[in-house]
Protein backbone atom coordinates (compact mmCIF):
# COMPACT_ATOMS: atom_id res chain seq x y z
CA UNK A 1 0.00 0.00 0.00
CA UNK A 2 1.24 3.36 -0.60
CA UNK A 3 2.07 6.10 1.52
CA UNK A 4 -1.36 8.27 1.36
CA UNK A 5 -2.09 12.09 1.55
CA UNK A 6 -4.94 14.60 2.55
CA UNK A 7 -6.34 15.99 -0.37
CA UNK A 8 -6.02 19.73 0.72
CA UNK A 9 -8.37 20.62 3.49
CA UNK A 10 -10.64 17.62 3.02
CA UNK A 11 -10.48 14.13 4.83
CA UNK A 12 -9.98 12.24 1.44
CA UNK A 13 -6.69 10.32 1.90
CA UNK A 14 -5.18 9.61 -1.28
CA UNK A 15 -2.82 7.66 -3.02
CA UNK A 16 -0.10 9.99 -4.35
CA UNK A 17 -0.90 9.22 -8.13
CA UNK A 18 -4.24 9.68 -10.02
CA UNK A 19 -5.09 7.44 -11.97
CA UNK A 20 -6.74 9.78 -15.06
CA UNK A 21 -9.76 7.88 -16.97
CA UNK A 22 -9.63 9.76 -19.74
CA UNK A 23 -8.38 6.82 -21.57
CA UNK A 24 -11.00 4.52 -21.11
CA UNK A 25 -13.48 4.27 -24.05
CA UNK A 26 -11.13 5.79 -25.98
CA UNK A 27 -7.37 4.01 -26.61
CA UNK A 28 -8.56 1.08 -23.76
CA UNK A 29 -11.75 -0.94 -24.26
CA UNK A 30 -13.69 -2.01 -21.36
CA UNK A 31 -11.98 -5.10 -20.98
CA UNK A 32 -8.29 -3.78 -21.31
CA UNK A 33 -9.31 -0.98 -18.52
CA UNK A 34 -10.78 -3.37 -16.23
CA UNK A 35 -7.48 -5.01 -16.13
CA UNK A 36 -5.42 -1.87 -15.67
CA UNK A 37 -7.98 -0.66 -12.98
CA UNK A 38 -7.38 -3.74 -11.46
CA UNK A 39 -3.25 -3.47 -11.34
CA UNK A 40 -3.38 -0.17 -10.26
CA UNK A 41 -5.59 -0.60 -7.06
CA UNK A 42 -3.41 -3.92 -6.46
CA UNK A 43 -0.69 -2.02 -6.05
CA UNK A 44 -1.85 0.01 -3.80
CA UNK A 45 -3.17 3.07 -5.19
CA UNK A 46 -6.65 4.23 -4.58
CA UNK A 47 -7.64 7.52 -6.97
CA UNK A 48 -8.84 7.58 -9.98
CA UNK A 49 -10.23 10.56 -11.89
CA UNK A 50 -12.36 10.60 -14.77
CA UNK A 51 -15.35 13.48 -16.45
CA UNK A 52 -18.52 13.26 -18.25
CA UNK A 53 -17.34 14.20 -21.10
CA UNK A 54 -14.68 11.42 -21.59
CA UNK A 55 -14.93 10.69 -24.25
CA UNK A 56 -16.99 12.73 -26.45
CA UNK A 57 -13.92 12.81 -29.08
CA UNK A 58 -14.22 10.06 -30.41
CA UNK A 59 -16.05 9.05 -33.38
CA UNK A 60 -19.61 7.28 -32.26
CA UNK A 61 -18.93 8.16 -28.27
CA UNK A 62 -21.42 10.60 -26.50
CA UNK A 63 -20.01 11.34 -23.57
CA UNK A 64 -20.07 8.97 -20.07
CA UNK A 65 -17.98 6.29 -21.79
CA UNK A 66 -15.03 6.08 -19.01
CA UNK A 67 -17.71 7.20 -15.82
CA UNK A 68 -19.42 4.08 -17.52
CA UNK A 69 -16.37 1.74 -17.61
CA UNK A 70 -15.20 2.75 -14.42
CA UNK A 71 -19.16 1.88 -12.89
CA UNK A 72 -19.11 -1.29 -14.37
CA UNK A 73 -15.89 -2.10 -13.11
CA UNK A 74 -16.73 -1.07 -9.33
CA UNK A 75 -19.74 -2.61 -9.57
CA UNK A 76 -18.33 -6.24 -10.21
CA UNK A 77 -15.10 -5.53 -7.68
CA UNK A 78 -17.10 -4.07 -5.03
CA UNK A 79 -14.33 -1.73 -3.62
CA UNK A 80 -16.18 1.25 -3.49
CA UNK A 81 -15.72 2.47 0.03
CA UNK A 82 -11.56 1.82 -0.50
CA UNK A 83 -11.23 4.06 -3.74
CA UNK A 84 -11.23 8.15 -4.35
CA UNK A 85 -13.86 8.60 -7.34
CA UNK A 86 -13.20 12.24 -8.83
CA UNK A 87 -15.83 13.25 -11.86
CA UNK A 88 -15.91 16.55 -13.12
CA UNK A 89 -19.02 18.17 -14.80
CA UNK A 90 -19.21 21.58 -17.04
CA UNK A 91 -17.61 20.27 -20.57
CA UNK A 92 -19.95 20.07 -23.43
CA UNK A 93 -21.96 16.49 -23.81
CA UNK A 94 -23.62 18.47 -26.48
CA UNK A 95 -27.57 19.33 -26.74
CA UNK A 96 -26.71 22.26 -24.73
CA UNK A 97 -25.51 20.09 -21.60
CA UNK A 98 -23.07 22.44 -20.58
CA UNK A 99 -22.40 25.19 -17.62
CA UNK A 100 -22.68 25.10 -14.07
CA UNK A 101 -26.03 26.60 -13.51
CA UNK A 102 -27.44 25.26 -10.91
CA UNK A 103 -30.52 23.13 -13.22
CA UNK A 104 -27.69 21.29 -14.89
CA UNK A 105 -25.49 20.60 -11.95
CA UNK A 106 -28.22 18.46 -10.32
CA UNK A 107 -28.95 16.96 -13.92
CA UNK A 108 -25.56 16.29 -14.69
CA UNK A 109 -24.58 14.91 -11.11
CA UNK A 110 -27.28 12.12 -11.09
CA UNK A 111 -26.06 11.08 -15.09
CA UNK A 112 -22.59 10.67 -13.33
CA UNK A 113 -24.05 8.48 -10.59
CA UNK A 114 -25.96 6.39 -12.46
CA UNK A 115 -23.07 6.08 -14.66
CA UNK A 116 -20.60 5.27 -11.99
CA UNK A 117 -23.15 3.04 -10.07
CA UNK A 118 -22.70 4.51 -7.42
CA UNK A 119 -24.33 7.02 -5.04
CA UNK A 120 -21.61 9.23 -4.12
CA UNK A 121 -18.97 11.24 -5.60
CA UNK A 122 -16.11 11.60 -3.25
CA UNK A 123 -14.53 14.56 -5.28
CA UNK A 124 -17.13 16.87 -8.28
CA UNK A 125 -15.26 19.39 -9.98
CA UNK A 126 -15.92 22.43 -12.02
CA UNK A 127 -14.26 21.01 -15.44
CA UNK A 128 -14.55 24.39 -17.15
CA UNK A 129 -15.78 28.22 -15.87
CA UNK A 130 -18.98 29.06 -16.74
CA UNK A 131 -18.64 33.17 -16.43
CA UNK A 132 -22.39 33.55 -17.47
CA UNK A 133 -23.12 32.25 -14.16
CA UNK A 134 -23.00 33.57 -11.05
CA UNK A 135 -20.53 31.99 -8.52
CA UNK A 136 -23.35 32.12 -5.95
CA UNK A 137 -25.57 29.96 -8.00
CA UNK A 138 -23.00 27.52 -8.70
CA UNK A 139 -21.60 27.22 -4.74
CA UNK A 140 -25.07 26.82 -3.60
CA UNK A 141 -25.97 24.31 -5.91
CA UNK A 142 -22.78 21.97 -4.64
CA UNK A 143 -23.62 22.43 -1.55
CA UNK A 144 -27.20 21.25 -1.96
CA UNK A 145 -25.38 18.03 -3.51
CA UNK A 146 -23.06 17.90 -0.44
CA UNK A 147 -25.90 18.38 2.10
CA UNK A 148 -27.99 15.67 0.26
CA UNK A 149 -24.90 12.98 0.36
CA UNK A 150 -24.54 12.65 -3.64
CA UNK A 151 -21.07 14.10 -3.37
CA UNK A 152 -18.19 14.61 -0.54
CA UNK A 153 -16.10 17.17 -1.68
CA UNK A 154 -15.97 19.80 -4.80
CA UNK A 155 -13.25 21.10 -6.92
CA UNK A 156 -12.06 23.29 -9.49
CA UNK A 157 -10.27 22.70 -13.27
CA UNK A 158 -9.25 25.32 -15.91
CA UNK A 159 -10.91 28.45 -13.68
CA UNK A 160 -8.35 31.57 -13.20
CA UNK A 161 -7.11 32.15 -10.23
CA UNK A 162 -9.32 34.99 -9.48
CA UNK A 163 -12.64 32.79 -10.09
CA UNK A 164 -11.34 29.97 -7.44
CA UNK A 165 -11.36 32.90 -5.01
CA UNK A 166 -14.14 34.65 -5.75
CA UNK A 167 -16.11 31.32 -5.26
CA UNK A 168 -14.21 30.28 -1.92
CA UNK A 169 -15.24 33.92 -0.50
CA UNK A 170 -18.89 33.74 -1.07
CA UNK A 171 -18.53 29.62 -0.05
CA UNK A 172 -16.39 30.90 3.34
CA UNK A 173 -19.05 33.95 4.28
CA UNK A 174 -22.14 32.23 3.71
CA UNK A 175 -20.85 29.17 5.53
CA UNK A 176 -20.84 26.77 2.40
CA UNK A 177 -17.92 23.93 1.23
CA UNK A 178 -15.68 25.50 -0.54
CA UNK A 179 -13.60 24.14 -3.30
CA UNK A 180 -10.90 21.92 -1.39
CA UNK A 181 -8.83 21.19 -4.90
CA UNK A 182 -6.95 22.25 -7.95
CA UNK A 183 -6.72 20.54 -11.06
CA UNK A 184 -4.48 22.16 -13.04
CA UNK A 185 -1.85 21.90 -16.01
CA UNK A 186 1.35 21.46 -14.56
CA UNK A 187 4.59 19.00 -15.43
CA UNK A 188 8.71 19.75 -16.41
CA UNK A 189 7.44 21.31 -19.24
CA UNK A 190 4.21 23.24 -18.09
CA UNK A 191 5.17 25.64 -15.41
CA UNK A 192 4.91 29.00 -15.79
CA UNK A 193 1.31 29.55 -15.80
CA UNK A 194 0.75 27.40 -12.57
CA UNK A 195 3.65 28.18 -10.53
CA UNK A 196 2.77 32.00 -11.19
CA UNK A 197 -0.72 32.53 -11.22
CA UNK A 198 -2.10 29.32 -9.14
CA UNK A 199 0.03 28.89 -6.50
CA UNK A 200 -0.10 32.16 -4.37
CA UNK A 201 -4.17 30.83 -4.21
CA UNK A 202 -3.02 26.99 -3.58
CA UNK A 203 -0.73 28.00 -0.62
CA UNK A 204 -3.42 30.80 0.77
CA UNK A 205 -6.64 28.23 0.58
CA UNK A 206 -4.28 24.95 0.93
CA UNK A 207 -6.02 23.98 -1.56
CA UNK A 208 -4.96 20.07 -2.81
CA UNK A 209 -3.61 20.06 -6.40
CA UNK A 210 -3.80 17.26 -8.70
CA UNK A 211 -2.33 18.00 -11.75
CA UNK A 212 -3.10 16.74 -15.63
CA UNK A 213 -1.07 16.19 -18.25
CA UNK A 214 1.69 15.29 -15.75
CA UNK A 215 3.44 13.43 -18.63
CA UNK A 216 2.88 16.12 -20.98
CA UNK A 217 0.58 14.47 -23.11
CA UNK A 218 3.61 11.44 -23.38
CA UNK A 219 6.45 13.85 -24.14
CA UNK A 220 8.02 13.34 -20.58
CA UNK A 221 8.15 9.42 -20.84
CA UNK A 222 10.22 10.07 -23.60
CA UNK A 223 8.51 7.77 -26.08
CA UNK A 224 8.58 11.07 -28.33
CA UNK A 225 11.68 12.36 -29.25
CA UNK A 226 11.23 13.19 -33.54
CA UNK A 227 8.17 13.84 -35.91
CA UNK A 228 8.02 10.56 -36.64
CA UNK A 229 7.81 9.17 -33.40
CA UNK A 230 4.87 11.48 -32.52
CA UNK A 231 3.43 10.14 -35.83
CA UNK A 232 2.54 6.97 -34.73
CA UNK A 233 -0.03 7.84 -31.81
CA UNK A 234 -3.18 9.34 -31.74
CA UNK A 235 -2.05 11.69 -28.95
CA UNK A 236 1.24 12.65 -30.84
CA UNK A 237 0.60 15.95 -32.87
CA UNK A 238 -0.26 17.65 -29.78
CA UNK A 239 3.80 16.56 -28.81
CA UNK A 240 4.74 17.71 -32.09
CA UNK A 241 3.17 21.32 -31.92
CA UNK A 242 4.32 22.10 -28.29
CA UNK A 243 6.85 20.12 -26.77
CA UNK A 244 9.12 18.69 -29.87
CA UNK A 245 11.28 21.89 -29.74
CA UNK A 246 15.06 22.92 -27.88
CA UNK A 247 13.90 23.35 -24.33
CA UNK A 248 12.08 20.26 -24.92
CA UNK A 249 14.95 18.20 -25.74
CA UNK A 250 17.18 19.75 -23.25
CA UNK A 251 14.50 18.55 -20.54
CA UNK A 252 14.63 15.20 -22.05
CA UNK A 253 18.00 15.14 -21.71
CA UNK A 254 18.11 16.25 -18.24
CA UNK A 255 15.65 13.02 -17.56
CA UNK A 256 17.64 10.79 -19.12
CA UNK A 257 20.76 11.56 -17.24
CA UNK A 258 19.18 11.64 -13.57
CA UNK A 259 16.84 7.99 -15.02
CA UNK A 260 20.36 6.53 -15.57
CA UNK A 261 21.92 7.71 -12.56
CA UNK A 262 18.58 5.67 -10.88
CA UNK A 263 18.72 2.99 -12.95
CA UNK A 264 14.49 3.72 -13.47
CA UNK A 265 12.29 5.22 -16.78
CA UNK A 266 12.19 8.57 -17.38
CA UNK A 267 8.48 9.07 -16.64
CA UNK A 268 9.33 7.71 -13.24
CA UNK A 269 11.95 10.63 -12.96
CA UNK A 270 9.24 12.58 -14.13
CA UNK A 271 6.55 12.07 -11.77
CA UNK A 272 8.81 11.82 -9.18
CA UNK A 273 9.90 15.33 -9.46
CA UNK A 274 6.71 16.80 -8.95
CA UNK A 275 5.84 15.05 -5.77
CA UNK A 276 8.98 16.19 -4.34
CA UNK A 277 7.25 19.57 -4.62
CA UNK A 278 5.12 20.48 -1.70
CA UNK A 279 2.34 21.42 -3.27
CA UNK A 280 1.41 18.70 -5.55
CA UNK A 281 -0.98 16.09 -4.00
CA UNK A 282 -1.13 13.45 -6.95
CA UNK A 283 -0.29 13.88 -10.53
CA UNK A 284 -2.69 12.45 -12.72
CA UNK A 285 -1.46 10.06 -15.03
CA UNK A 286 -2.44 7.63 -17.50
CA UNK A 287 -1.20 4.21 -19.05
CA UNK A 288 -2.88 2.01 -21.47
CA UNK A 289 -0.60 -1.44 -20.76
CA UNK A 290 0.31 -2.76 -17.21
CA UNK A 291 3.69 -2.49 -18.29
CA UNK A 292 3.55 1.24 -18.51
CA UNK A 293 1.30 1.67 -15.39
CA UNK A 294 4.66 -0.02 -13.36
CA UNK A 295 6.65 2.39 -15.21
CA UNK A 296 4.93 5.29 -14.54
CA UNK A 297 3.57 4.63 -10.56
CA UNK A 298 7.45 3.78 -9.74
CA UNK A 299 7.53 7.57 -9.49
CA UNK A 300 5.36 7.28 -6.50
CA UNK A 301 8.19 5.65 -4.27
CA UNK A 302 11.65 7.22 -6.37
CA UNK A 303 13.70 9.46 -4.36
CA UNK A 304 15.75 11.84 -6.44
CA UNK A 305 18.71 13.63 -4.77
CA UNK A 306 18.98 17.68 -4.33
CA UNK A 307 21.21 17.63 -7.20
CA UNK A 308 18.52 15.97 -9.46
CA UNK A 309 16.55 18.45 -8.11
CA UNK A 310 17.88 21.61 -8.83
CA UNK A 311 19.28 20.21 -12.12
CA UNK A 312 15.62 19.46 -13.52
CA UNK A 313 14.29 22.81 -11.80
CA UNK A 314 17.42 24.79 -14.11
CA UNK A 315 16.40 22.97 -17.09
CA UNK A 316 13.18 24.01 -17.00
CA UNK A 317 12.56 27.05 -15.79
CA UNK A 318 11.20 29.76 -18.51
Amino acid sequence: MTDRKKLGTSDLEVSPIAFGGNVFGWTLDEKKSFRILDAFVDSGFNFIDTADTYSTWVPGNRGGESETIIGNWLKQRGKRDRLVIATKLGGDMGDGKKGLRAKYINEAVDASLRRLKTDYIDLYQSHYDDTDTPVAETMEAFQALINAGKVRYIGASNFSADRIAESNKYARENGLTGYTCLQPLYNLYDRQKFEKEYLPLVEAEQLGVISYYALASGFLSGKYRSISDANQSPRGNGVVNQYLNERGLAILDALDRVAAEHHAPVAQVAIAWQLHKPFITAPIVSATSEEQLVDITGGASLRLTPDDIALLDKISIV
